[in-house]
């Protein structure tokens, strides 16, 4: 009796520790936002900073990406056309980890 006790009080605490980690990682993570152009070609999706220019790979987290290339090429009609965009990201090593974006301009979309 004293040893499945035991056992589920380390069982427990266990459990409790894994979930106590993931919800620190959760909280850990930094998310930026910015304003720049969305670029895709060739199997690429890149973000150019609007302030800074410095260009980025990125990847999408949250969509699919083949609904992302078939969104871009039905806005744009062709590759390497940027489309103007609201980001929230996160940093990574050498990308961003794109969380939320909007589209907020198609050039070509205002003259009449």
């Amino acid at each position: 009796m004293k040893f499945t006790t035991y056992l589920i009080i380390v069982i427990f605490f266990i459990v409790q520790s894994c979930n106590y980690d993931s919800q620190r990682k959760d909280k850990d993570i930094e998310i930026y936002t910015s304003s720049g152009w969305w670029i895709y070609g060739e199997g690429l999706h890149l973000y150019k900073d609007e302030v800074s220019l410095e260009e980025n790979v990125i990847h999408f987290l949250n969509e699919d990406s083949l609904e992302l290339i078939e969104l871009y090429m039905s806005v744009t009609e062709m590759e390497y056309f940027p489309l103007e965009i609201d980001v929230k990201f996160e940093k990574s090593k050498e990308n961003l980890l794109v969380h939320d974006f909007e589209i907020t301009y198609i050039q070509g979309c205002d003259e009449q």
